[in-house]
C-alpha cells in the first residue's frame, strides 16, 4: 500500500483463505459448505453472530436451493454511506474436484478440471477485507458483504436478494473477473429462448412422404440464422450482440421422420432495442422454416417460440459516484485503472437494476470456465488491496 494508507492486508493469510476456499465444492445451488466455511473464517476474525445472516432468497426461487444469500453487516467506526461488496459463492461443474497447487506465480488445478477461481478468488477476497477491517486500524463506513448463491444459474441469488436485508447500501463493488484496476462499468442484456417444433411422424422408409420433419425445419431454421449474420458475434448497422444455439434435442429412432425437437439458445447485446432485433430474427427463422416443410397432403410443422430475460444491460458514466469514487481508490494505492464493458452477464446487472450503482473489479481469476483456469496470485493480492481502499478510502 502506498503510504499513509491504513489497513494492509496479511499477504499470507490472503493466500492461505484462497487456497482453502479453493478445495471447498459448492455448485449453484449447492454452497452450503462453501457458506460454512465463510462464516467459520469470519467468527475466527471476531464478527459477530448477529452481523452474519441468510436471507430468504430461495422462498423467491422456483428452485432447490440448500441456503439463501450470505450477508454480512459491520458497522461503521467513522461516518459515510453504506457500501456493499459482493462475490458470488458457486462455481460450474467443471470446477467439481478441483486440486488447487501453486505453480510459479500461478494457483492451477492439480487435476482435469476448472479450478473454481471464479468466483473463489472473490470470496477470499472478501474474507480477508473482513479481516483487515476487525483489525481495528482501518476507519471506515458501515459494511455490507453479500456472498451470493446461484450466479452462474441465472443471476438468481443477487435478484432475489432485498435491499433491506442488505442495509440499504449507497453503492457496490463486485468482484468478478481478472484485473484489479479495470472497473466494469456496464454489461450485456441477456435473454434464453427456446423453439418446440412439432412435425408429423412416419416410417422413414416405406411412406417418408408423409412425414414432416422436426429437424429439418430445425436446419433451416439455423442455416437461415447463420446466413444472415445473427449466430454468434453479430455486428449490424452500428450495432453489436452475440447469439448461440446450445441445445438440440430430439428424435427416437433412425427410421421414422422426426416429429418433435427442442431448440435452445441465448441472444446477448448491450442495446436492448438491438437484442430485441436479434431475438426476432431468431423467432421468425423458426416459423419461415416451419412454414417450409410440408408433407405429400400439405400438412406443415408448427413452432412454439418463448423467450425469457435473464437480465438488464446496465452502462454508468465514467462521471457517475460510484465510478468516480473507484478511481479515486485505484490512484490512492499507485494503481492506473481504466473503465471498460463486459460482455457476459454479473451479480451487478442485478444490483443496478435495484438501485445500487454497482461496480465490478478484478482478483486475479483467468480463463474461467475452461480446465486452463488459473489465479494471478499477484492480481489477487492487488485485487484485496483495492477491496481494502475503496472501504476506507474516503474516511479520514
Amino acid at each position: 500500500m502506498a503510504p499513509g494508507i491504513k489497513g494492509e492486508i496479511n499477504s499470507d493469510r490472503a493466500l492461505a483463505h484462497l487456497m482453502d476456499l479453493l478445495q471447498v465444492p459448492g455448485l449453484g445451488g449447492q454452497e452450503r459448505k462453501v457458506a460454512d466455511t465463510i462464516t467459520r473464517k469470519l467468527s475466527a476474525a471476531g464478527c459477530r453472530p448477529d452481523w452474519i445472516a441468510f436471507d430468504d432468497a430461495p422462498e423467491r426461487i422456483d428452485r432447490d436451493m440448500e441456503i439463501g444469500n450470505l450477508i454480512v453487516q459491520i458497522p461503521g467506526t467513522a461516518p459515510g454511506p453504506r457500501l456493499l461488496f459482493i462475490g458470488h459463492m458457486d462455481t460450474v461443474p467443471l470446477c467439481e474436484g478441483a486440486v488447487p497447487e501453486l505453480r510459479d506465480n500461478r494457483i492451477v488445478s492439480k487435476g482435469d478440471t476448472g479450478l473454481g477461481a471464479d468466483n473463489r478468488t472473490a470470496v477470499a477476497c472478501l474474507v480477508t477485507l473482513a479481516e483487515t477491517l476487525l483489525s481495528g486500524d482501518l476507519p471506515h463506513p458501515p459494511i455490507t458483504f453479500l456472498f451470493a448463491i446461484a450466479e452462474e444459474i441465472g443471476l438468481l441469488g443477487a435478484k432475489a436478494v432485498r435491499m433491506d436485508d442488505l442495509g440499504n447500501p449507497e453503492m457496490g463493488f463486485n468482484i468478478d473477473s481478472g484485473v484489479p484496476a479495470y472497473f466494469i462499468t456496464a454489461a450485456v442484456s441477456s435473454y434464453h429462448w427456446q423453439a418446440d417444433i412439432r412435425g408429423r411422424s412416419s416410417h422413414a422408409a416405406v411412406n417418408p412422404e408423409d412425414g414432416v420433419s422436426a429437424l429439418l425445419i430445425a436446419a433451416k431454421a439455423i442455416q437461415t440464422i447463420a446466413r444472415k449474420g445473427y449466430f454468434g458475434r453479430i455486428r449490424k448497422m452500428g450495432n453489436r450482440g452475440t447469439a448461440n444455439i446450445g441445445v438440440i434435442e430430439g428424435g427416437e429412432v433412425v427410421n421414422q421422420v422426426s416429429d418433435k425437437v427442442q431448440v435452445k439458445g441465448e441472444c446477448r447485446s448491450h442495446n436492448p432495442d438491438f437484442l430485441q432485433r436479434i431475438l426476432k430474427e431468431h423467432q421468425n427463422a423458426f416459423a419461415r422454416a416451419a412454414a417450409s416443410v410440408k408433407n405429400a397432403g400439405g400438412t406443415r410443422g408448427r413452432v412454439t417460440f418463448t423467450a425469457d430475460k435473464d437480465y438488464d444491460a446496465f452502462a454508468l458514466d465514467r462521471r457517475d459516484p460510484v465510478v468516480q469514487y473507484a478511481l479515486r481508490a485505484a490512484k490512492r494505492i499507485g494503481f492506473k485503472a481504466a473503465c471498460g464493458a463486459a460482455s457476459g452477464g454479473l451479480d451487478a446487472n442485478a444490483l443496478n437494476q435495484k438501485g445500487i450503482p454497482t461496480i465490478t473489479f478484478g482478483a486475479g481469476q483467468h480463463a474461467p470456465h475452461t480446465v486452463d483456469e488459473y489465479v494471478n496470485i499477484q492480481e489477487y493480492l492487488d485485487g484485496c488491496r483495492l477491496a481494502v481502499a475503496l472501504a476506507g478510502g474516503e474516511v479520514e
